[in-house]
């Protein structure tokens, strides 16, 4: 179109006229005369009708700042090479960019879409700000490419939306974002975070999701939802559940239309929550979900959590360490990664165990008893016993180390673990009973038992005609003399290993014995049979249902 073409066309445009530009390629300069022709010289605002721009080629910059679209607006395959800027744009009727390519920024912050807003199979080659949005009726982003990350801060999602085979190579922010009758977001992939943070959900939805991170902090779901996610670290600290939520971890990759969505540049197959800090846990399901990292502590009715499936916590570090010059070896456990952090930062016990992150504030034993506590519950409430003996094993570890328990309790607690491991380990309280019951048998060999068995002496008296009078008198055991290695003898060896098999089912030997061995007889009946119970405790607590 020449020149005195285009101003005689633009001549007859006014305010509110529609519009048929199909395949009109576009400089900066053709499309501001198009806008200016349409503007409303009083107003100062710029209205068109049915606005058809399918197959349009932008070659610069797409500015439609301000625009009100009274009719559809059409933009299906149009190829914009510049910036596209439709800020506080109103669509009052259908706003269709399918299959439109964005080569620059895409800005439709504050725009109105009054009718369907529909951006099918766009791709979108920097970022797309649709900050303020308001979408009155249904939103599709089905197969969108946001090449440079999307923001949808503060957008409301009014109808349906939906968001399936969207891929966001970059950030995905919905901070402060109103889903008010969402029943799906996604099956999506995002390369970076996917930041529902301070969200409002007020259908229940479903979310599918294949991102490096998820963040949900102070999300808000007023409905039941569903969140089955893959590769993510989840952040739900102070989300708000008024309604069962589940996030579940999704085996396979997700498909649409049959196929298998790529997730690209995704590697790690887990799905982790990093923290429950502020959560009501009495609405919250979790399954096969990995735990290693996640903060518990700040969660209310941590005992109510539901662990479903493969779950996974952090664990004490195995193998043999050093605490100066002595060896140790942790107690193999599940354990809290509160404790990890607390421990890492004790320069006594840091070796093998994970120290916080710079700026991550370290929690005292103290508080962190009450959250193994509550864990602890949680599974017991659960008819899953042997699974809490962890969490009951972390709980008295920290009420050892608690600064606000009474010295004495702590020097029984510390007894109680150096004896039995709280009651959990068998091994523990078997190796002392086998430690004590050797230690009593090589007492009893060496003074325990007299030199000899005494023989009762029998002494009668004649008094009178067919009258005796007959006294029987054992004598006192006489302590052993003589060399020590012969009385380690295999005689003296069976009397004492006797001895002390009747000590461990609390029952007396009725063997003679000096006053050493009867001291160390019941030293023994006292102290074996609790050691066995101890053992026979840690088993129960291991195979009880």
């Amino acid at each position: 179109m020449n020149d005195p073409d285009r101003a005689s066309y633009l001549a007859t445009l006014s305010p509110g006229a529609d519009i048929d530009h199909r395949g009109t390629p576009f400089t900066n300069e053709l499309l501001s005369e198009l806008l200016a022709a349409l503007t409303d010289s009083v107003t100062g605002r710029t209205c068109l009708g049915e606005a058809l721009f399918e197959e349009a080629k932008f070659s610069g910059d797409a500015v439609f700042r301000g625009v009100r679209f009274d009719g559809d607006a059409w933009f299906k395959g149009a190829e914009i090479d510049g910036n596209a800027q439709f800020d506080a744009v109103e669509f009052d009727g259908e706003a269709q960019f399918e299959g439109v390519y964005f080569g620059g920024h895409v800005s439709f912050e504050r725009a109105q879409f009054g009718g369907g807003a529909w951006f099918v199979r766009a791709e979108m080659g920097a970022i797309a700000v649709f900050g303020g949005v308001k979408f009155s009726s249904e939103a599709s982003f089905v197969g969108v490419s946001f090449r440079g990350g999307a923001w949808f801060g503060g957008a409301e999602f009014r109808g349906d939306t939906w968001f399936r085979a969207a891929e966001f190579h970059g950030n995905a922010g919905f901070l402060k974002a109103v889903f008010e009758r969402v029943a799906a977001v996604g099956p999506l992939v995002c390369t970076e975070t996917l930041d529902l943070s301070e969200a409002v959900f007020g259908a229940a939805v479903t979310i599918e999701a294949a991102a490096d991170a998820v963040h949900c902090r102070r999300t808000r779901w007023v409905s039941t939802a569903a969140l089955r996610l893959r590769h993510a670290a989840v952040d739900l600290s102070d989300a708000v559940l008024e309604y069962p939520v589940s996030i579940a971890a999704r085996s396979r990759p997700f498909t649409t239309d049959g196929e298998e969505l790529a997730e690209l540049d995704l590697a790690d197959p887990r799905v982790r929550v990093t923290s429950l800090s502020g959560v009501d846990a009495a609405h919250l399901v979790l399954t096969d979900i990995d735990l290693t990292d996640c903060r518990f502590a700040g969660t209310v009715h941590l005992d109510q959590l539901r662990l479903e499936g493969l779950y996974t916590l952090a664990v004490a570090p195995n193998g043999l360490r050093r605490r100066g010059m002595r060896p140790v070896r942790w107690t193999p456990r599940r354990t809290l990664i509160e404790e990890h952090h607390w421990r890492a930062a004790r320069s006594a016990d840091s070796a093998g165990w994970t120290p916080p992150p710079e700026g991550e504030e370290v929690l005292e034993p103290a508080a962190l008893a009450p959250v193994y506590r509550q864990l602890r519950k949680s599974f017991e409430d659960g008819k899953h016993e042997p699974g809490a003996a962890d969490f009951y094993y972390g709980e008295m570890e920290m009420r050892r180390h608690a600064d606000d328990i009474p010295w004495a309790e702590r020097s029984l607690l510390t007894m109680y673990w150096v004896l039995s491991g709280y009651g959990l380990r068998a091994s523990r309280a078997l190796a002392w009973l086998g430690v004590f019951m050797t230690a009593t048998v090589l007492v009893m060999m060496l003074w325990g038992l007299p030199q000899y068995d005494p023989k009762p002496t029998s002494v009668g008296t004649f008094t009178g005609p067919h009258r005796i009078a007959i006294a029987t008198v054992t004598p006192d055991p006489v302590s052993p003399n003589g060399p020590y290695h012969e009385r380690l003898s295999a005689e003296r060896f069976e009397k004492s290993l006797r001895l002390v098999i009747n000590s461990v089912v609390f029952r007396s030997s009725g063997q003679n014995l000096t006053t050493v061995g009867t001291y160390s007889e019941m030293a023994a009946r006292l102290g074996e049979p609790v050691l066995l119970g101890l053992a026979v405790l840690a088993i129960r607590n291991r195979v009880k249902r």
